[in-house]
Parts: C-alpha cells; structure tokens; sequence
C-alpha cells in the first residue's frame, strides 16, 4: 500500500482515482477490452466497467460528432477526478477512519462519476435529460463496481493521518 500513501486521506483517494482513469481509461487499454472481453463473463464485465471513464488522444473518425464525443469523454474522465475531490474534501475529514473512511472513498467514486457523466451528457450530439439520467446511472455502476479501490486508499490514507 506504499503507492496510496499521501500526506492525506483525502490525497490517498484522489490519487486512487487519478490512476484508475489513466490507467484503465486510456485509448489504447479501451480498445483491447472492446476486442478481446466478453461483456457476458464476469471478468469481461469488470474489464469493462473499469474501462468506463473513457477518454483518448484522437477521435475515432474525423466527423464532427466524433469530436464532441472527445471532447465529453476527455471532459468526463477530468470531472470524475475533480468531484471525486469535492466529495472528499467535503466529508473525508469527518470520519475517524476504518470502515466509515472506506465507505467514504467508495460513495465519493459513485457521486462523482454519475455527476460526470450527468453533467457531460449534454455535450455529445442530441443530448437528453433522460440520456443524462441514464448516463448518471451507469456511471453509478462504475463507482459501485470499482469504487471499493477508492474506499481502500482512503481507508489506508487516514490510518496514515
């Protein structure tokens, strides 16, 4: 646990979500899952859930919905980071640490992934308050699925408080 420790709790999630959106976000790791995993196993299920906060170098074509779709992905992998902060900031201070301090690293990935993806889904072309809302739930999955990656390192930064 050396890689999680910060001076902070707070820090400790952050770069726990930091490294889960480069590392299993990126466009090289996105496209291997979309080829090479099975959404109907349990582990091709999991692949793709970490592979959810997409974001890439290039669009995959060169039409203009394409670039918006970049531009959201690119926006919603920065804004996952970004509230996952917020989340932590504002509550990681009230705990002790423990088992409210993993539940509170856990919640702040399913808070900030589904205002990531509610607040960008009003970017990619003919965008919908019901495209929105279902955006927010799967990207709820996401935090509840990978989320307790994020609830250990909070754990673990707190201990080191």
């Amino acid at each position: 646990m050396a890689l999680f420790r910060s001076r902070t709790a707070t820090g400790a999630g952050i770069l726990a979500t930091l490294l889960l959106v480069l590392i299993f976000g990126n466009q090289i790791f996105t496209e291997w899952v979309d080829r090479h995993s099975d959404g109907s196993t349990v582990w091709g299920f999991f692949l793709r859930m970490l592979a959810w906060p997409r974001w890439w170098i290039s669009p995959r074509d060169g039409s203009g919905s394409a670039a918006r779709e970049l531009l959201a992905n690119d926006l919603r992998a920065l804004l996952v980071i970004l509230f996952v902060a917020l989340v932590l900031s504002v509550s990681a201070k009230t705990v002790a640490g423990g088992g409210g301090a993993f539940v509170i690293g856990w919640a702040s990935l399913i808070f900030g992934a589904a205002l990531a993806a509610f607040t960008t889904a009003f970017l990619v072309s003919d965008p919908t308050m019901l495209g929105a809302l279902n955006a927010a739930a799967a990207a709820s999955g996401y935090g509840l699925f990978v989320g307790w990656i994020v609830g250990i390192a909070v754990a673990a930064g707190k201990k080191a408080d």
